[in-house]
């Protein structure tokens, strides 16, 4: 990839790119533990500062039958027709799509990938395969033909079965009624387990799928060989009490990069367990002390260890753990299945781009027929329109002085932002009602036009911020004067 650095503000801008989101970070929640009856997924996409994410619209019938990757040369035969499906496309395409996230319109939402690694010695016994499925063509040759999230996992597992795949990767599949979690843990070996209805999952970057009930059908799948494997090749003592994580994942670096995201996120949602930051296993699902809104995902998801000595702009020791919120996420999303709205309305898909410590979730219905042009846009040259470039250069212009600015400036238009959005998602949702009851055949258009309106609104309070944030940062330049001039 290319490579472009600079500075602004004493800020890191631009870093060396590597298409590949080797470190998100992921929250699932339940739907008996969320606070509308929602199933919520999300997840932070980490991977250059300055390497714009697109968030587009796919038409059905739109794709190419004969799929090729342009990042390792994974080929197969796309069914006949592909659904509608809203993806989060790199802004570069000449080395895989990347398209990240979204839903189709069977309402059914993905989620890809939480990177993790498999332990070298395992992956001996079953490699890789070096055009096998990658992060680069998994939404695209998955989303737009599946019909509920296990069917996610029954699609993906036969094209990794058959065709390999190139990656240790974690995918998240929901659909209204529940959530799925799978791991491809070698070329050809997968796992996936049906997220408890009262339970909710922080994962980061580390095979997290522990001790398995082989019998429950209905809550747990895996390859067809992955027992024998596991028994073949003498991984564990006992197959059946085997902990996927400890025979499967490389856990050498768990203890810095990725457990302390894990305890972070489960302090925020179930502050009772009290974790310390040092310690080095945990359950995959826990139960949380209240029930969980979009803040405290959001919460989770923009945490930097805050108020701690770890903090990264604040800490005594920043650089003890690697934070959830980091300078290189390009974009966080949390996809929404609410089961309060009528089916044509309970998707939302809310989009934050660039960091979002320091930017908002933006809501977007995802039965639409386009995205607003503002998040078709972006490159890796900072711009004055695009989504993406207005929501990073806020966190660029914020950081040097952040304990400041971002009380002072970020924070109040940033809840300014939610306010608004939340009354005018509300206003829309009982208005899409009655469209769906007079006239189903306008509600596409009209709900196109609100989410446009949703963004409008978040980009010119952004913009304001930014100009703001300039004045601010010029007048901290210390200028002596001398009276006699």
């Amino acid at each position: 990839m290319k490579k472009w650095i600079g500075i602004l503000g004493g800020v890191i801008l631009f870093s060396t790119a590597t298409l590949t989101a080797e470190a998100c970070t992921t929250v699932l929640v339940g739907k008996d533990v969320s606070y509308d009856g929602s199933t919520i997924i999300a997840r932070n996409e980490d991977m250059g500062t300055a390497w714009a994410k697109h968030f587009v619209v796919r038409p059905e019938k739109s794709l190419e039958r004969d799929y090729v990757s342009k990042g390792n040369g994974f080929k197969m035969t796309l069914p006949e027709n592909n659904m509608r499906y809203t993806a989060m496309p790199e802004w570069d395409v000449s080395e895989g799509m990347y398209e990240a996230a979204g839903v189709n319109s069977k309402n059914v939402s993905m989620s890809a990938t939480e990177s993790a690694t498999t332990k070298e010695s395992v992956l001996k016994l079953d490699p890789h395969v070096e055009d096998g499925m990658a992060e680069d063509s998994i939404v695209t040759c998955v989303l737009p033909y599946i019909t509920s999230a296990k069917n996610g996992v029954e699609y993906l597992a036969k094209i990794v079965e058959e065709k390999g795949s190139a990656e240790t990767n974690g995918i998240i599949f929901s659909d209204k009624n529940e959530i799925w979690y799978m791991e491809l843990l070698t070329g050809h070996e997968w796992v996936a387990v049906r997220v408890p209805d009262d339970q909710y999952a922080v994962i980061a970057n580390t095979l997290s799928i522990q001790q398995i009930d082989w019998n429950d059908k209905e809550n747990v799948m895996y390859s067809k060989n992955l027992k024998s494997f596991i028994e073949k090749n003498k991984l564990a003592d006992k197959a059946e009490k085997a902990s996927m994580r400890e025979v499967f994942g490389d856990l050498e670096e768990d203890g810095h990069y990725n457990t302390p995201r894990v305890l972070a996120g489960q302090n925020i949602i179930s502050p009772s367990l009290k974790h310390e930051l040092t310690e080095e296993s945990f359950n995959l699902f826990e139960k949380p002390d209240e029930k969980v809104t979009l803040p405290k995902v959001e919460f989770v998801l923009r945490n930097h260890y805050n108020g701690t000595k770890y903090d990264t702009y604040e800490g005594s020791e920043p650089e003890k753990f690697r934070p959830i919120n980091v300078p290189r996420t390009m974009e966080s999303h949390i996809i929404q299945a609410r089961n309060d709205v009528p089916e044509e309305i309970s998707m939302v898909q809310w989009v934050s781009m660039g960091v979002p410590d320091t930017s908002s979730y933006v809501p977007f219905y995802t039965n639409i027929t386009e995205t607003p042009k503002e998040y078709q846009m972006g490159t890796d040259k900072p711009d004055a329109e695009s989504a993406y470039w207005t929501y990073r250069m806020t966190n660029v212009l914020t950081v040097p002085y952040y304990a400041e600015f971002k009380k002072e400036d970020v924070l109040p238009v940033r809840k300014e932002v939610r306010k608004h959005l939340d009354e005018e998602l509300a206003k829309t949702d009982k208005e899409a009602e009655k469209i769906i009851k007079e006239n189903p055949e306008a509600l596409q258009e009209y709900l196109t036009k609100s989410v446009k309106g949703f963004s409008d609104y978040s980009l010119g309070k952004y913009k304001e911020l930014n100009s703001d944030l300039i004045i601010k940062s010029t007048e901290k330049t210390k200028v002596d004067h001398k009276k006699s001039l």
